[in-house]
């Protein structure tokens, strides 16, 4: 369910939401890294909703966010309406 395809695809969509607010003025990732959780049924193989793997190599997701992040200016505006 979380493969780093869907997480980018997750991250698109948020920012086509933020852009489309012009009261938004910044972005935070929820979780840097992957990290272990608890054993048990419901997370057998730990929290992979970061942007880095549990050894800080970067995902598809974090190459996604520099490309958006780089490529805004630093007076950008998001477009009202």
């Amino acid at each position: 369910m979380w493969s780093e395809e869907y997480q980018v695809e997750l991250l698109e969509m948020f920012n086509h939401v933020f852009d489309s607010y012009d009261f938004i003025r910044g972005e935070q990732v929820w979780n840097l890294a992957d990290f272990q959780t608890v054993e048990g049924n419901m997370r057998v193989d730990g929290n992979k909703k970061g942007i880095f793997t549990r050894e800080r190599q970067p995902k598809a997701a974090a190459f996604y966010l520099q490309k958006r992040w780089t490529s805004l200016p630093l007076d950008f505006k998001a477009k009202e309406g």
